[in-house]
């Protein structure tokens, strides 16, 4: 086929510029311009010609696009005169046969599957980083993980987990990709691979409970359905794998960069069909799996890593294969560590006239090393210390201050708070990933350090005392960087139709959007208020991500947050700050069912607002303090709570405040079974917040009336109620608020006996489940709707 595009393209397809295209990829390939076609196709094979054919194709790519059918057509009639019967096999006018093409870019297959009757699930797939480039050596390990990863079971004893442990920058995670997509091209994990990055060796490691939480939500499971205890989410996500075993096949979980047995233990399945890859610097033998340790790669494996490097950068570099004895003591003083391996490969590509004796004489005169990795022969850090020497100024300094910045990535945005500057330093950022300094992040404009480089980064800051002075200058903008925006989408998701415009979001989604980015940078950032010249910051910066953290359910990360600005406020010595802290940390608690805990954070909350003579605060303090309550079971004391701070907002007109003391009043009054005091108080919360224009309140209470109403047996009442509800929740685009209230109108209509409107509703919640990425709520809806379609005997 690669023949026959050639021939027709010197044929005229593509006009003039398909026959000069032909000539240039001649002259690429070492050939005259009037080669033929065939010749030319051969060539084109050599690897060592590989650069050259794929810059071809990008140049050609455009001429292709502009005529693709046409460009087929000529294709398959050249391949007719060849081998008759071809052209057509390969091409009928509305499909094409992959099968023998040439490849001139990358060639993304996309699979649209329509399954009818069903909802959308996130696919386990998408979290797979792509296989590394370059990957070279690792047969024997390979071929062990495989054998502990077929199903076929070829190996004396079954095991559930392999584990890859060794050296940090050892290649732990390239082998286990490359690994996982081996055994998914094998067809053996039909059901999908997940992936998680566990930071074991970061300042802030993923827990279990969190890491349980990220995989339940790959496998599809809306956030209100993951329970808050380790227990309980490990019983629920093994629960789902044995479901998704039954419905799709078994999964392969790749849990990468654990540091401890703990860690991984509740991500282990139940149903042996699936199989657990971790990496690890420890060998973790508690676990019980199949253990492969990982050492440095042989001295032939290192040599074909700097060969290839350079050959990808250029393929006429010869400079290893020229003096294979000088690359082996290249190879040795980098330790024989891919990551020190293909920093020096940078450093010969960055200088393409250097010859590897000299860049072995500067490692063997750098003997500043990386303690943990010297064995007194062989280090990373000297790999790291040159690459840093040869940095210009700026992406030097840019490389010590990145090691300083919070969370495993980082943003465009948060580099160019780091430098001091309005945009960031694209020159620079390049500079250093070109040197393997840094790394592309999960998403374009996001950059990531390998652990390893941050430590070296933070050593080099912190035996300057000058660079020491800066970053923390830089950490000091960062951190006001992200308290102005977190306080600016905080102001966006709290804003009320009737007040001003946010200057800086121009709707929820875009608030919501940089904080789902950032939100690991800005829970890492929180931790800095242990330092007392951060501590002022923390604290305001703390409290601006509670409403993003509850709209979202991230309630671990709320608590985390909130217990850090409460011992921040503590550390500033702001009383005021401190109950500010303690209220958000009972939310928070309330909410993941620690509810003795809560009671007690509010009631410190309310005595230090007491003490302060904080009336406003006060009323929110016994507000929450009622909630907690009232999840406890002490319904009349909750009752008492919610008055104290429905009084104290009366007193102080304060009458949003009050509509909330009303609507939670109401919840309170209905569970002791006060069922006609809670209509009043729902009717009175909802008059309220119409009064001061909160419209999304206004649709809560207007719900919640609704559902006491019924209870009550107005049931028309309770069907209008909910209509109201209705209209204000897609005004917000409340999609699972919606669901709700769809789902309550459904039962009212069912109490009015009114079958299709009860499965009407069903069915529009469904709809609404779905919108809000909630499959579960959406299939019992669906469920309830199918009820109504059999008739009762």
């Amino acid at each position: 086929m690669e023949a026959a595009l050639l021939t027709a393209l010197a044929e005229g397809a593509g006009g003039d510029g398909g026959r000069r295209a032909v000539e240039r990829l001649a002259r690429a390939v070492g050939l005259d311009a009037d080669a033929p076609a065939r010749d030319i196709a051969g060539a084109a094979q050599d690897p060592a010609r590989r650069e050259a054919v794929r810059e071809w194709g990008e140049t050609v790519a455009d001429l292709l696009a502009a005529d693709p059918r046409g460009l087929a057509g000529a294709v398959a009639r050249a391949m007719e005169r060849s081998a008759p019967g071809s052209g057509t096999s390969w091409y009928d006018g509305d499909h094409t046969d992959f099968r023998g093409g040439v490849f001139l870019r990358e060639v993304v297959g996309v699979q649209v599957v329509i399954q009818r009757g069903g909802a959308a699930v996130p696919e386990a797939m998408a979290g797979l980083p792509p296989r590394p480039g370059g990957f070279t050596g690792r047969e024997q390990e390979t071929e062990d993980l495989l054998r502990a990863l077929d199903p076929a079971g070829a190996q004396p004893v079954a095991t559930l987990v392999a584990a890859v442990s060794g050296l940090g920058g050892i290649g732990k995670t390239a082998l286990a990709v490359e690994t996982a997509h081996l055994a998914r091209e094998r067809g053996w994990f039909p059901g999908g691979v997940l992936f998680i990055d566990l930071h074991g060796y970061d300042r802030e490691s993923v827990t279990a409970d969190r890491a349980l939480q990220a995989l339940l939500r790959a496998l599809g499971t809306p956030p209100e359905h993951i329970p808050t205890t380790t227990d309980e989410r490990a019983a629920l996500y093994r629960s789902t794998l044995a479901g998704r075993a039954h419905e799709r096949g078994p999964v392969l979980v790749l849990a990468d960069n654990a540091s401890s047995p703990d860690q991984v233990r509740p991500l282990l399945p139940g149903d042996s069909r699936h199989h657990v890859l971790v990496t690890s610097r420890d060998r973790l033998p508690q676990l019980g799996a199949r253990l492969v340790s990982l050492d440095q790669l042989s001295p032939k494996e290192a040599y074909e890593l700097l060969d290839r490097a350079l050959r990808i950068a250029d393929p006429y570099d010869s400079r290893v294969a020229d003096d294979p004895d000088m690359v082996e003591r290249l190879a040795g003083l980098c330790g024989h560590l891919p990551l020190a391996l293909q920093i020096a490969a940078a450093l010969l590509v960055e200088d393409p006239g250097k010859p590897v004796t000299e860049l072995v004489a500067e490692l063997a005169e750098s003997r500043d090393r990386l303690d943990h990795l010297d064995d007194g022969e062989r280090s990373v850090r000297a790999a790291f210390e040159l690459s840093y020497r040869r940095l210009p100024p700026e992406p030097a300094r840019l490389l010590c201050l990145l090691a300083l910045a919070p969370g495993p990535e980082v943003s465009d945005e948060v580099i160019a708070a780091l430098v001091g500057a309005e945009e960031p330093p694209v020159r620079a950022q390049k500079a250093l990933a070109r040197a393997h300094l840094v790394e592309r992040g999960s998403e374009r404009g996001w950059w990531r350090l390998h652990d390893l480089v941050r430590v070296f980064g933070a050593g080099v800051v912190a035996g300057d005392a000058g660079l020491w002075e800066e970053g923390e200058a830089a950490r000091e903008r960062v951190l006001g960087f992200y308290a102005r925006w977190a306080s600016a989408a905080d102001e966006r998701l709290r804003w009320l139709p009737g007040r001003k415009e946010p200057e800086r979001f121009g709707d929820r989604g875009q608030a919501l959007a940089w904080l789902d980015g950032e939100r690991a940078g800005l829970v890492a950032a929180v931790g800095w208020g242990r330092e007392e010249r951060f501590a002022g910051t923390v604290v305001r910066l703390a409290l601006r991500l509670a409403e993003y953290l509850d709209w979202r359910r991230y309630f671990d990360d709320w608590i985390a947050v909130a217990g850090a600005a409460r011992e921040a406020a503590r550390l500033a010595g702001d009383r005021l700050d401190e109950a500010n802290a303690w209220s958000h940390l009972g939310n928070a608690l309330r909410e993941v069912g620690r509810v003795g805990e809560a009671i007690d954070a509010h009631s410190r909350a309310r005595d230090l607002y007491q003490a302060a003579g904080d009336r406003h605060d006060e009323s929110i303090a016994w507000n929450n303090l009622g909630l907690a309550l009232e999840a406890a079971g002490r319904v009349g004391e909750a009752i008492e709570a919610h008055t104290r701070a429905r009084d104290l907002c009366q007193a102080a007109g304060d009458r949003h405040g009050e509509a909330m003391a009303w609507n939670n009043l109401g919840n309170a009054l209905e569970a002791a079974g006060r069922v006609e005091e809670a209509i009043d108080a729902y009717s009175r919360a909802r008059d309220l917040c119409q009064v001061v224009g909160d419209r999304h309140r206004e649709a809560m209470a207007w719900h919640n009336l609704g559902v006491a109403l019924r209870r009550a047996g107005r049931v028309e009442e309770a069907i209008e109620s909910y209509g109201k509800s209705l209209e204000l929740r897609r005004e917000f685009e409340d999609w699972y608020g919606e669901g709700q209230t769809l789902s309550n109108l459904a039962r009212a209509h069912e109490d009015a006996r009114c079958p299709a409107e009860a499965r009407a509703a069903y069915l529009q919640s469904a709809e609404a489940f779905i919108r809000a990425k909630a499959p579960t709520e959406a299939a019992q809806a669906r469920t309830y709707a199918a009820a109504l379609d059999t008739p009762t005997p």
